[in-house]
């Protein structure tokens, strides 16, 4: 089992890296965009032995405490069989 978490920035922070790749994708002709926002992806190798309730509770905490910064980032966790 693993965990998958996607860390985005949160709607109201400004993401030049995504108006950046949004310029681009638009110069390679791509005229249906209406913007591109980019972020983080981490998976998480979970031991055999957790359940799915821990696994997830532990993903969280690790999200929270490491991957995101909670003032400008928002996170997500799924549980991966």
């Amino acid at each position: 089992m693993k965990a998958v978490v996607y860390v985005t920035l949160k709607p109201s922070v400004l993401d030049p890296q995504g108006k950046a790749i949004h310029h681009s994708v638009e110069l390679l002709g791509h005229k249906n965009i209406g913007d591109i926002r980019q972020g983080k992806y981490f998976e998480i190798a979970l031991d055999a032995a957790v359940s799915e309730l821990e696994g997830r509770q532990t993903a969280e905490q690790i999200a929270k405490d490491v991957l995101a910064n909670p003032v400008i980032e928002d996170y997500t966790v799924e549980i991966v069989p």
